[in-house]
């Protein structure tokens, strides 16, 4: 049986609802049941001399939740000629950007990978609401994350600038569904189990290496 992907018409709603663990049937994105499909045009990269790996996903996405472990794993093992890159969509919602506002101000203070997991537990585990700025900021104060610091990264241009490349990236991919994967600029991976996802990831890197000439 494939994995269900979170849809865009569904977000809003599974957000408000601090995860939807509960949604009733299970969601498809368009490329159910194929490996992948060729993107076209292909989309420029930003990692010279790396393969770039885009994983679009959202706090939001109960999905995402559950495959971030295994993908921290699968990042964990990497040569060196790889290069894993997570894009938090919006989809043009005020939540779901003040999700994506969350992970690139964490980024920005030093205190994402320290609580990435952390996040997606609040949120789907503990039903804390970090869909609103005012929550978001209490939440991460009381994780031991300099307010002040915080507010700033959040409130910046830098991170407005982040959030607003990634709903461009996400369009440019036709990301209909989260979480989603793609290599280098060519291939987005379809609706699969997570380990399958991961699987064909690991082929396509193998493929880009022959072709790229990467060792």
């Amino acid at each position: 049986m494939n994995h269900p992907h979170l849809e865009r018409r569904h977000f809003l709603t599974a957000a408000l609802a601090l995860g939807a663990s509960s949604l009733a049937r299970p969601l498809w994105a368009q490329t159910t049941g194929q490996e992948f499909i060729l993107l076209n045009p292909a989309q420029p990269t930003e990692s010279a001399g790396k393969i770039e790996v885009l994983e679009f996903f959202s706090y939001g996405c109960p999905h995402c939740a559950d495959f971030n472990p295994l993908l921290n794993l699968w990042a964990d093992k990497l040569p060196a000629d790889v290069v894993l890159k997570k894009v938090p969509v919006s989809f043009g919602r005020a939540a779901w950007g003040n999700a994506a506002k969350l992970y690139y101000a964490l980024q920005t203070t030093g205190d994402l990978q320290r609580l990435e997991n952390k996040v997606f537990q609040a949120i789907h585990k503990d039903r804390t609401n970090l869909f609103e700025e005012k929550s978001i900021k209490s939440w991460v104060a009381a994780n031991g994350v300099d307010a002040r610091k915080f507010a700033d990264a959040f409130s910046s241009f830098g991170v407005q600038s982040k959030v607003r490349r990634g709903d461009q990236l996400a369009h440019a991919y036709k990301i209909e569904g989260v979480p989603a994967l793609a290599v280098n600029g060519k291939y987005l991976i379809g609706t699969l189990q997570f380990e399958q996802q991961l699987a064909v990831a690991d082929k396509l890197i193998a493929q880009e290496r022959r072709t790229t000439g990467n060792k």
